[in-house]
């Protein structure tokens, strides 16, 4: 007879999206004590705060350790030697662009000033910034990037791709991130959507914000750390810029911070996968991993080996 796949889930809420799986053993372990078994064959981990608990596989025996997240940034520096490191690949990036969309769309037309004012009992009409027709400089082109690209396309802009190099595809020109001082002073809107590596951290610095034009809007939907939180908050303040900030450094952003008070800068809380969209999504993944591991073939979305 043989044994059945051992997978651990975090939870009761994906094992119960996942469902049940002819020779599959599940085990419920959240990483907030030791591992209750010696060996699983796949160990899904929990969805925040997971990178900081990886070293709980240290003495662990596993094929392929599952992340719930698109980021693994700092992975490398925790995971044990010997694991095989999943992201989630196609769970996060629709969410992740519906809300770019809306943090892009709410900033363009002026709904925090609308919601401010209805909170004041006014009526405060004003003509704002179209999306139609304006420079949209979109930095990051992985499975998000291709995803807002997608959801921009019926806005009627003027989109400009950029990648670490320079190619091009079906739909155009991708410039190599090395252009950008010639492209930002073009751009109406930036939509930051770059991992977080040493390359990228503090790449939205005082010089790169300096670069783009007068009432652009930065939209940051990457990691808090591949901008710089100071520079931001001069731009701002000077009002010489926009700001729609899903992501910040530091995360969660310290209550009071000046940045909450700036009427050119809108803010939500590192919610872009945070949506119903999700555990289905996540299910389906862990299913697709799960069926792939019990008829021998390779995982998908390997990111990382230690």
């Amino acid at each position: 007879m043989t044994d059945p796949l051992l997978v651990s889930v975090p939870g009761k809420t994906l094992r119960k999206a996942i469902g049940d799986i002819d020779g599959v053993e599940f085990v419920e372990w959240d990483f907030s004590g030791p591992a209750p078994r010696s060996e699983f064959d796949i160990v899904i981990t929990p969805y925040m705060g997971a990178t900081d608990k990886l070293g709980v596989l240290a003495g662990v025996t596993t094929r392929l350790v599952q992340s719930q997240s698109i980021g693994y940034d700092g992975v490398d520096e925790v995971l044990p030697p010997g694991n095989v490191f999943a992201n989630a690949s196609s769970v996060h990036e629709t969410s992740t662009a519906e809300l770019t969309l809306a943090l892009l769309l709410a900033s363009q037309r002026g709904i925090p000033d609308f919601v401010r004012a209805a909170g004041d009992g006014r009526w405060a009409p004003a003509r704002y910034e179209s999306l139609a027709d304006r420079t949209v400089l979109l930095l990051g082109y992985g499975g998000v990037g291709k995803a807002i690209e997608d959801r921009l396309a019926p806005f009627e802009v003027n989109l400009v791709r950029v990648a670490t190099r320079a190619r091009s595809d079906e739909r155009g020109q991708i410039h190599a991130i090395n252009e950008l001082p010639e492209l930002l002073p073009q751009a109406d809107i930036v939509i930051v959507g770059v991992p977080l590596t040493a390359d990228t951290t503090d790449l939205v610095d005082d010089q790169f914000l300096s670069s783009m034009p007068d009432g652009a809007l930065l939209v940051n939907i990457a990691r808090g750390a591949v901008a710089n939180t100071d520079a931001i908050l001069r731009h701002a303040e000077s009002g010489r810029l926009r700001f729609a900030l899903d992501v910040t450094d530091p995360e969660p952003l310290p209550e009071g911070h000046p940045l909450f008070a700036l009427p050119n800068v809108l803010i939500s809380p590192h919610v872009g996968g945070a949506t119903t969209a999700m555990m289905p999504r996540m299910a389906r993944l862990a299913r697709r991993q799960i069926e792939r591991m019990l008829r021998g073939d390779e995982p998908e979305n390997v990111v990382l080996r230690s």
